[in-house]
């Protein structure tokens, strides 16, 4: 996916009919509308401690339910400059007590960046790094690839390895479980963002019994509530989401908009914070990982995971605001 920056390149690939790239997977970092008026103050986030937590389902270890997305907004190569933000983004995360980051090796610079960024932080010990075994074919290639992310995150283990988009999925689902049994994993899932692999996926859920699962959904792009948010509960497997934004999509579609007269009520004053509320209204879901270079965008996104989030009439409120 693309960062908030890049949106108005990715609308208009997407109306000439091109499709994004198949190794997308996480929630994008798009335009906002403006807030209008004087300058924004400096972003704060949440206090520690403030964000809502929920249990992953086989161990019962609790995350923080907003996490960050990496694909787009981290991919910024040695540029020291863009690298400025990125920083006090990861502050902000950080300091609200926000644990779960959700990168990839074929996310551009992504992987390395977010490594020195965390090194520079000193901050390793406070998150629960989740990367993928993408694009690769046979337990060699994921083995290297995966001891590559090793040495770009700075670490020797990671919390959660993913087999992305369904690549090779058994092959690379059996070398994270021997992982796990080295210590190296803590973790295990599948991934997809698009909503016609959810069969699939559901498929996969059922003979691989994965510890995470991750797939999109949004307001406007529901499958996920028909088959896999409910396998997810039977099953006992935690749920992150991706593409919460529809790719900036939703952001466009509320353009000029007031929020909603309910919205303060579900403790919401942005659209973003209503998107991220609608998601992680359902019970299945665990975490929801929008991505952000800025950090006024991550005190907004963290923002989310305080006080209540949607009630049924506001989420039906809010898919009809948006149809």
């Amino acid at each position: 996916m693309t960062s908030r920056r890049d949106f108005l390149t990715v609308a208009s690939l997407a109306a000439g009919g091109l499709a994004l790239s198949p190794l997308v997977a996480c929630s994008q970092d798009a335009p906002r509308p403006p807030d209008g008026g004087a300058a924004p103050p400096p972003p704060a986030a949440p206090a520690p401690g403030s964000l809502a937590t929920r249990p992953i389902p086989r161990t019962g270890e609790s995350l923080p339910v907003i996490g960050m997305g990496t694909s787009g907004s981290l991919d910024v190569g040695d540029d020291m400059a863009a690298r400025e933000p990125l920083q006090e983004a990861l502050r902000l995360f950080v300091a609200s007590g926000a644990t779960l980051i959700d990168t990839a090796p074929t996310y551009g610079s992504s992987e390395p960046v977010l490594g020195d960024l965390v090194a520079a932080a000193d901050a390793r010990g406070k998150l629960f790094l989740a990367t993928k075994l993408s694009g690769v074919t046979g337990r060699d290639e994921g083995l290297a690839q995966f001891n590559g992310s090793l040495r770009d995150l700075h670490t020797d283990k990671v919390e959660l390895l993913q087999v992305h988009n369904l690549r090779d999925t058994d092959t690379q689902f059996a070398l994270i479980e021997e992982l796990k049994q080295q210590g190296k994993v803590r973790y295990s899932g599948l991934t997809h963002y698009q909503e016609h692999a959810q069969a699939e996926l559901a498929a996969a859920m059922r003979r691989l019994k994965p510890d995470f699962v991750q797939i999109n959904y949004s307001p406007v792009s529901r499958g996920a509530e028909r088959e896999v948010l409910p396998l997810a509960q039977e099953l006992g497997t935690a749920v992150i989401i991706n593409r919460a934004f529809e790719d900036g999509r939703l952001f466009a579609q509320v353009k000029g908009r007031p929020l909603p007269d309910w919205a303060a009520e579900a403790g919401a004053d942005s659209w973003a914070q209503l998107f991220l509320k609608f998601v992680l209204a359902h019970p299945a879901v665990n975490v929801v990982i929008p991505a952000t270079s800025k950090p006024r965008h991550q005190a907004d996104n963290l923002k989310a995971g305080v006080g209540p989030f949607l009630d049924e009439t506001q989420r039906a409120a809010l898919v009809a605001l948006l149809s």
